[in-house]
């Protein structure tokens, strides 16, 4: 399956998405995406005084979970959607939140003790410029945690289907939400992105997989 991933369309998409993008997202996750992302961040191994990223922030949500369990950290979110960005600004006015695009970082190389990329680089047109663009900004040892959909197993086409009836009665951006579906299917299976990540540099320390394998957490390190 080929799908258009220009970013001038996946920008012009998300704006469109963004007022009722929180909405949304607990409506087709039953809430449970609030408790993954929770649970991705203790696990993730940052640390008070880290200074982190938080590639494809959206609304904020991993960027506020961030600056609420950790007194002491140094976050900026980064987005290409000004829509989103107002959003998280909105929501978290004490965090730095910037438009750019992921594949070209406004910042020096070797800044970032960890990375937080989440429900975003199955978006991104160019993948590996992407995955080499964090590996260029993150310091040695640095982290890049990930959290996307995994695996395309039964239940993950249960869970299409169940998405699918939910937008259709619920969501205005039915369009939108049937590309995300379909990028959800063209996406690699963690184990095949897992293969992405290492051919940059990166090594894998972590992975996790929620809701029977629907979403899949990796942990990786430069």
């Amino acid at each position: 399956m080929t799908i258009d991933k220009s970013p001038d369309k996946i920008e012009y998409m998300f704006n469109e998405l963004a007022k009722d993008y929180d909405r949304n997202n607990n409506i087709i996750s039953f809430g449970l995406h609030n408790l993954i992302k929770c649970f991705a961040v203790k696990e993730s191994g940052i640390k008070n005084g880290d200074v982190v990223f938080d590639l494809c922030c959206g609304t904020g949500d991993i960027a506020g979970l961030l600056s609420k369990i950790y007194s002491d950290i140094d976050i900026s979110g980064y987005d290409f959607s000004d829509e989103m960005l107002e959003i998280a600004r909105n929501k978290y006015p004490d965090i730095k939140f910037q438009k750019a695009d992921i594949t070209r970082l406004p910042v020096g190389s070797c800044l970032a003790d960890a990375i937080t990329i989440s429900f975003g680089l199955r978006n991104v047109f160019d993948r590996s410029c992407a995955i080499n663009e964090m590996y260029r900004v993150l310091k040695s040892q640095g982290r890049v945690i990930h959290l996307d959909f995994g695996k395309h197993n039964i239940f993950s086409h249960i869970f299409d289907v169940i998405v699918r009836f939910l937008i259709k009665n619920f969501s205005k951006s039915v369009s939108a939400y049937e590309y995300l579906l379909n990028s959800k299917s063209e996406f690699p299976e963690p184990t095949q992105l897992i293969e992405e990540f290492e051919k940059c540099g990166f090594k894998l320390l972590k992975r996790k997989n929620f809701l029977l394998g629907i979403i899949s957490m990796q942990v990786f390190v430069k």
